[in-house]
């Protein structure tokens, strides 16, 4: 215990020197927060608890694409094999990643949070304890992503290119960027196929909604997380290399696709069984209806 401790204080100090690291999980999530609820939501507090849900998942999502750069960037200097010729297991490399990943990205979680209250006056974040669960499964779940593109990359180069090509459907299709009930009835269909809509949607409704760890949709979502995240480590620890000349096979990679099957089952579940558009809609009509229903000051008494 006493070794991982110590792999993962040098993993965070690692990490804190990683420029993409700071940009993805410290700078970015920010960014957001403030565009969200200061244009968005125009300051009001239902506005601003509205969209924290997003805004944390955002952050929670963004620590794969650092995760990963850090750990190629590592490779490519030969930092990793420093480290291979310690007693350190892949498992342990990896493990203490995910461990440093979530001690750098609570904070920034947290303040937004903080922020949220102090600045903008939100007086009630919903379940705590729920929103708590999510946060960290989601982490992990999103760390491993980054575990997995890591071992399968060879450069820093393709990393990006990987890394942007997953990044993108998951922001604009899971209600992240827009509210999923913004979105067309066919991109709905779609976002249930992505874990980032599982994350996303479970963060507002424990968050905005108020909804309890118990609570059908949010189930689903931790299930579907833990599902996802024992896959991705399992498999990146499989492909994980600690050499930069060793290449990773063709074939190899095709194990990758295999991280997709719980979603592919669990989103042919929510598109005909499921309700999640339809909270989508539910919640985004509640944050409206005090608009809707006071009175005009003109309107005759």
């Amino acid at each position: 215990m006493r070794n991982f401790a110590t792999l993962t204080r040098m993993r965070i100090q690692l990490t804190l020197r990683n420029r993409m690291f700071l940009f993805f999980s410290v700078i970015m999530p920010f960014g957001f927060f403030f565009l969200y609820a200061g244009v968005f939501a125009k300051g009001q507090p239902a506005g601003v608890r509205f969209f924290l849900g997003p805004v944390v998942a955002l952050a929670v999502m963004g620590s794969f694409w650092g995760l990963s750069a850090a750990l190629v960037m590592f490779r490519e200097q030969g930092i990793l094999r420093r480290f291979h010729v310690t007693p350190v297991t892949a498992s342990d490399m990896l493990a203490s990643s995910i461990v440093a990943n979530y001690v750098l990205i609570f904070p920034t979680v947290l303040l937004q949070f903080i922020f949220a209250r102090t600045i903008f006056h939100v007086t009630h974040f919903g379940d705590i304890f729920a929103t708590f669960i999510l946060i960290s499964i989601g982490n992990i779940a999103f760390a491993s992503l980054g575990l997995v593109v890591a071992s399968v990359t060879n450069t820093m180069q393709e990393t990006q290119v990987i890394n942007q090509l997953i990044w993108l459907p998951l922001i604009f299709l899971s209600g992240a960027t827009f509210p999923l009930a913004f979105l067309p009835k066919v991109v709905q269909k779609v976002s249930l196929f992505l874990p980032a809509t599982y994350l996303v949607q479970g963060l507002s409704r424990t968050i905005f909604g108020s909804a309890h760890i118990w609570e059908h949709n949010v189930l689903i979502s931790l299930g579907s997380l833990v599902c996802w995240a024992v896959l991705t480590f399992f498999l990146s620890a499989q492909l994980f290399r600690w050499e930069p000349e060793v290449k990773v096979p063709r074939k190899a990679k095709l194990l990758v696709l295999a991280t997709i099957i719980p979603f592919l089952l669990l989103g042919f579940w929510e598109n005909t069984y499921g309700n999640i558009p339809a909270q989508a809609q539910s919640a985004l009509d509640s944050l409206s209806e005090p608009t809707k229903s006071a009175p005009s000051p003109d309107a005759p008494k």
